[in-house]
């Protein structure tokens, strides 16, 4: 990522390598996904909406808890024009261009879609800059990079670099530890959104979560036969495997019985109940080891679009290897972030580790 200033503004490579003109301080900014706020809260000092003049409402739809969390503390937030509620697939470029911002910022996707790329190709011809950044599908690739690029975009060098360097530090600890390993490694489940689906399971391998796993050294089950960033292992497969370790995510509230419930406003003892719950509902689950001799755990859905899921990989690590990280504190480092970076406060659950059931 190189910056260079030019008469005008500056000109900023984004993660695509495409060389983008902007002005220096831009005022009026687009998000094409309001979930980047967990990245653009902590790059923007203060109040963090006082440059955003429109995004869609995929924050409200699928993590109410950090919306409603957020709007009290900035309830201006409400005010920012919606530009649909699903992410870029949702966005109506006119909406956007009527905006008149000075860049768009645009999210990199597992999936390239029809709408994304019109929606691209009308900002680009109506001469409003789009910068690319990519914090949801190749994590350990692109988040440092990505965090830079958003703070130059916001004249935050400095922040951006202190993120990333506290961000390198606790990734380089898993790794050190990890390369010095020389045992087997073990087998893991990884199921997204657990409840949400009454299949199992859909999951992450080559990408997103998935690579966050096998940075802290987790076998995925599912690296045998899937191929993509994302899929599906059907009941047998995962019956068949026995996974040693079983990890489910999910952003459900106090009131959703359909999606495992964790996060920022819910309580460690919510989450047990709903985990506990919703693996008894699944012929593929309630079978397996894992979830009866202390082998299971949950977190956050939302890790996997935010560099906050570098709590995310010493979860996994210290959960596969607990001598060999005796010392970290994932709920500690996510606290660390939230009170170094962010303007909320840190609350909620966002980790459970299920106990060895009694005999």
């Amino acid at each position: 990522m190189t910056v260079s200033s030019v008469a005008w503004g500056k000109t900023i490579t984004d993660i695509n390598g495409d060389r983008v003109d902007i002005p220096d301080r831009p005022q009026r900014i687009v998000l094409g996904e309001s979930r980047m706020l967990y990245t653009f809260a902590m790059l923007e000092p203060g109040n963090p909406f006082k440059r955003l003049v429109g995004w869609p409402q995929d924050l409200k739809k699928y993590d109410r808890q950090t919306w409603n969390i957020f709007a009290h503390k900035f309830p201006e937030m409400l005010n920012i024009p919606s530009l649909g509620f699903d992410g870029i697939n949702d966005i109506n470029p006119e909406q956007v261009i009527a905006l008149k911002p000075d860049v768009v910022i645009l999210p990199e996707l597992a999936r390239s879609s029809d709408a994304g790329q019109r929606l691209e190709k009308a900002l680009k011809a109506a001469n409003i800059p789009v910068v690319k950044i990519d914090l949801r599908v190749h994590l350990l690739q692109n988040t440092t990079r990505s965090v830079a690029i958003l703070g130059d975009v916001l004249d935050q060098p400095q922040r951006a670099s202190a993120f990333n360097q506290f961000y390198q530090q606790h990734m380089q600890v898993i790794q050190q530890r990890l390369a010095r390993y020389q045992g087997p490694k073990p087998t893991v489940l990884l199921q997204l959104h657990l409840g949400r689906r009454n299949e199992c399971c859909v999951t992450a391998v080559n990408g997103s979560l998935g690579e966050v796993l096998s940075l802290a050294g987790g076998d995925n089950i599912a690296g045998k036969t899937l191929a993509g960033v994302f899929g599906r292992l059907n009941e047998e497969a995962v019956i068949v495997a026995h996974p040693d370790f079983y990890f489910a995510t999910g952003s459900g509230d106090s009131g959703d019985s359909s999606d495992l419930k964790i996060g920022p406003a819910i309580s460690s003892a919510e989450t047990r109940a709903s985990l506990i719950q919703l693996t008894a509902q699944q012929n593929g689950l309630k079978q397996l080891r894992a979830l009866h001799n202390g082998h299971a755990a949950a977190l956050w859905h939302n890790f996997y679009l935010s560099p906050w899921h570098v709590a995310a990989a010493e979860f996994f690590a210290k959960t596969l290897y607990p001598d060999r990280f005796k010392d970290v504190d994932p709920e500690h480092t996510l606290q660390q972030i939230f009170t170094t970076f962010l303007p909320v406060p840190y609350s909620g659950t966002y980790f459970y580790s299920l106990e060895k059931a009694s005999p």
